[in-house]
């Protein structure tokens, strides 16, 4: 795209642009850390099952709760983040993220000392195994509630580096943060958990207890076959926390030193066209930044259509993220390296697809980005349609289904963020995603306490039917929306003028 938005800076342009591209760099990569430190635990969840019988209920509690605690963090972040430093705050949450990682990794060995067990024996007693579960309830939390640091520095300082005419493109490339982690994650912990923890294969109770836990034969050929895979790599789980935990320690020192908070503290202007009826140098008053906020976000429609729009685009894309590897080794039959390859596909073609989605958004709806949403949301309906109903296409062509899904499934997750923050202007674009936030975490609440309990009792097809309706009514959703304007900024212009001549 041209940078003819950006002709006006005259000499500053191309010192403008460098320090644009360096804050999308930036907080892309520190970003994609912190899924790094939150994708990680659904790898581990398998070997969880296998050592420790931890049920799907139980894991879709804990994922559950702490989607709760991530939304609501996320919104009150988003608060924070409108009044203070955004790199400060990010750096600071993704070093905590790692601490709690550390500290889900030596989850076992701390429950096991809370209620005096033998960390060293090969089967747990139930009362260590309820302790594990509420300790790793615990962790989860805690890094939930630090990940919701991590979104609204964003979603504050893009804006005021990205011109609009050009905001659904460039986010969207940024928004690939959010599948580079994860891919990273399923990937890198794919990897741990089929290649190292400890060898005990030759252990009669390890394989007696995997045996239990996973309700297998072992006198049957895939049935020990499927033993072994987690007998030779016991307690590798445990590697999926603490190598990320160290990426995550260098990750805040980057986002803290890489990033600057806005143009004026680099001795920029501000970006033109994004003029919200004030002056930049005028600080307005605590009630008139309410009353701002109350006309940009608390009673703006489409800021509300998109958080109710955001439910239904969570639980499609966390209920396939957060348990498609479970769902892949006990449905489909894979090893835990194939299925971590078939989520990574999912998300290497969700790369993509948020890069499309984005650039179709600019190029072909003029930047109303609800109107490309109605298409994604559609389109991935049809793909995980394929994908749950024709089971016996060959492999290739349903992890192909998978992949498409995932295509089109991360173009709403991207441009629900960037519709929020043009609908709500520059000025409230942390708050109004921290909303969004909110209702997207309802949405994955929703997804992992369902999930678990509707696999545990009607199996895992009946999750996938489920899902594929709740996407035909988010694309009912944005059809609502097909009227509103591309962005708020005449809207915030009328109020700053009616407060002029009030």
């Amino acid at each position: 795209m041209a940078n003819s938005a950006y002709d006006v800076l005259g000499a500053s342009r191309k010192k403008f642009l460098s320090w644009q591209f360096r804050t999308i760099l930036v907080s892309m990569v520190g970003y994609a850390i912190y899924y790094f430190v939150r994708k990680n635990f659904s790898l581990a969840m398998p070997g969880l099952t296998a050592q420790y019988g931890i049920s799907n209920t139980d894991f879709g509690i804990v994922i559950g709760i702490g989607s709760l605690v991530y939304g609501f963090s996320r919104f009150v972040n988003g608060f924070v983040v409108d009044r203070c430093s955004a790199r400060a705050v990010m750096a600071i949450g993704l070093l905590l993220c790692a601490l709690s990682n550390f500290a889900f990794g030596c989850g076992y060995n701390i429950s096991a000392w809370l209620v005096g067990a033998d960390p060293t024996a090969a089967q747990a007693t139930p009362d260590l195994v309820n302790m594990l579960v509420m300790v790793m309830a615990v962790t989860i939390v805690l890094n939930q509630a630090f990940q919701g640091v991590g979104y609204p520095p964003c979603a504050r300082l893009l804006p005021c580096w990205i011109h609009p005419s050009e905001l659904a493109t460039k986010m969207s490339i940024w928004n690939t943060s959010h599948s580079i982690g994860a891919a990273a994650a399923v990937v890198v912990c794919g990897y741990i958990m089929g290649s190292m923890g400890q060898d005990l294969s030759n252990n009669p109770e390890v394989i007696n207890t995997i045996a239990a836990n996973l309700r297998l034969d072992p006198s049957s050929a895939d049935g020990m076959n499927k033993i072994m895979q987690y007998a030779q790599h016991w307690g590798a789980w445990k590697w999926c926390f603490w190598l990320p935990a160290g990426f995550a320690v260098l990750g805040a020192a980057w986002i803290f030193f890489g990033l600057r908070d806005d143009p004026r503290s680099v001795g920029l202007p501000e970006l033109p066209g994004t003029n919200i009826g004030k002056s930049d140098d005028e600080k307005p008053s605590s009630a008139s930044r309410s009353a701002f906020l109350r006309v940009m976000v608390w009673t703006n429609r489409w800021i509300w259509t998109l958080c109710i729009a955001n439910v239904f685009v969570y639980v499609m894309r966390m209920g396939i993220l957060d348990w498609g590897p479970k769902f892949l080794t006990e449905a489909r039959g894979m090893t835990i390296e194939d299925a971590a390859w078939a989520v990574a596909a999912f998300e290497i073609f969700a790369i993509i697809g948020t890069i499309f989605s984005g650039w179709a958004t600019d190029h072909l709806f003029k930047g109303k980005a609800h109107r490309m949403c109605l298409i994604c949301m559609l389109a991935a309906s049809a793909f995980m349609s394929i994908f749950i109903f024709l089971p016996d296409l060959p492999m290739l062509i349903s992890i192909l289904s998978l992949a498409m899904a995932g295509f089109f499934i991360y173009g709403p997750q991207a441009l629900i963020g960037i519709a929020s923050a043009n609908q709500a202007t520059k000025e409230a674009s942390a708050t109004a995603n921290g909303l969004a936030g909110i209702f997207g975490y309802v949405g994955s609440f929703l997804s992992a306490i369902g999930v678990g309990i509707v696999a545990d009792h009607w199996g895992w097809n009946v999750v996938f039917y489920l899902i594929i309706g709740i996407g035909v009514l988010g694309a009912v959703t944005f059809v609502t929306m097909w009227a509103a304007p591309r962005d708020g900024y005449a809207r915030s212009q009328k109020f700053y003028s009616s407060k002029q001549h009030s």
